[in-house]
């Protein structure tokens, strides 16, 4: 019995520390773009014939591709190339807004190859209904990819409102409560494609994989501890800190969007009186600059076309936007004193109206006195920073993570 137990230990320690490594040498190929053997082995610290044996595996999981030949300079044979396959392993990520679906399949090495967008409005359809537009949407895409030789591998969700375990708890733009989102989806995915292999379906809040998708594809600088924002119809939020996301005890840390800036204010969807979004949100944005909000995203358009030519209120509608905004932002930065502050979604391209408002109000607010400190710490996100493609990403990285996990079955 005791030499059983001994080979069954001895059994997952050998595949644990294979796992390892072949992730170890996944990542370093990623990190380095072009790479030879004799580099990794000298990056992880692993023998030349170690690392030619996990290469070779991951070169049979379509992982890591060949090319060329390159010379160090020093005797010897010159090394093959190794870099990111382009063909193999692909993620999937599925936003689902308001007014929207957006689907976006990445390669490992981040790329977007295939996005589709559809506009329409989710408002009062029933979950099942707008899970299943998704869900069709979805496999014209991963049609799409098979054209490329990728392969996806899962799908990952990003919804508004409050999302844990599959389930968005509460969406109140979406008018959603309880609604077992990856099962549904998941469901009506299977159904389309019969004779294929069923795909994991992941989730998370889109703010979150927005903020994912800024850290891994933005032109962050090395910052690692950021607060998010995205707006949209509502305010969406999300806090990185060294890299990893807060999440809070029950995983809906970043609701800054329902931070109440006054208690008599207008009445929220989620049932509180003045919330942010009540100021800062799209709709309240359109309105407060005499657009009509059904305009959506076109009115947003309208509204830096407005503010660009100097329309007095349009541009009072985004300086006070902005004003409310760095009041909620600077209580966020004097609770977790982030590096940075990220505005993305419709604030990207409305900063150049909102940034000096906020940035007053984060100046005069901000305890420390170091706001400013080695320069301005709030910033527009880039424009890899989108939920759609943060949400594929987190597929990726789970690939990078565990690549055998991934393997044709």
């Amino acid at each position: 019995m005791k030499n059983n137990l001994t080979s069954q230990a001895s059994k997952a320690g050998h595949e644990s520390v294979r796992r390892h490594n072949l992730s170890l040498v996944l990542r370093t190929v990623r990190d380095e773009g072009e790479v030879t053997r004799a580099r990794v082995a000298s990056l992880v610290g692993l023998t030349r014939a170690a690392v030619s044996s996990l290469v070779e595996e991951l070169l049979a999981l379509d992982c890591l591709s060949e090319s060329g030949k390159t010379s160090s300079g020093s005797a010897g044979r010159p090394g093959t190339v190794l870099k990111l396959s382009r063909t193999g392993p692909a993620g999937l990520g599925v936003e689902i807004n308001i007014d929207y679906v957006s689907v976006c399949a990445v390669d490992l090495t981040g790329t977007d190859r295939v996005r589709v967008t559809e506009h329409t409005d989710h408002r009062n359809v029933p979950p099942a209904e707008v899970l299943a537009h998704a869900a069709r949407l979805t496999n014209r895409v991963i049609a799409s990819t098979r054209e490329q030789e990728l392969r996806v591998v899962g799908v990952e969700l990003a919804l508004p409102g409050l999302v844990s375990g599959g389930v968005v708890r509460q969406a109140p733009n979406l008018g959603w409560s309880r609604v077992a989102a990856e099962g549904i989806f998941g469901q009506a995915l299977s159904t389309l494609r019969p004779a294929g292999r069923a795909l994991a379906v992941g989730s998370d809040n889109e703010a979150n994989l927005a903020a994912l998708a800024e850290l891994w594809f933005g032109g962050l600088g090395g910052v690692r501890t950021f607060l998010y924002l995205t707006g949209e119809i509502g305010v969406g939020g999300a806090l990185v800190v060294n890299g990893e996301m807060l999440r809070g005890a029950h995983g809906f840390a970043g609701e800054i969007g329902h931070v109440v800036v006054d208690p008599e204010g207008p009445l929220c969807r989620c049932g509180a009186h003045g919330c942010l979004e009540q100021y800062a949100g799209r709709a309240a944005l359109l309105r407060a600059s005499g657009i009509d909000p059904a305009m959506g995203v076109r009115g947003i358009a309208e509204l830096e076309q407005r503010a660009a030519a100097g329309e007095k209120r349009a541009v009072t509608a985004l300086r006070e936007a902005g004003d409310r905004l760095g009041v909620v932002l600077a209580g966020a930065v004097n609770l977790f004193d982030p590096e940075a502050v990220v505005l993305g979604g419709i604030y990207r391209s409305l900063m150049p109206w909102l940034e000096g408002p906020a940035d007053a109000q984060l100046t005069a607010r901000v305890v420390s006195g170091r706001w400013h400190e080695n320069g301005s710490r709030l910033r527009a996100s880039s424009l890899s920073g989108d939920a759609a493609r943060g949400a594929a990403a987190r597929v990726v990285h789970d690939v990078l993570g565990n690549p055998a996990a991934f393997a044709v079955r």
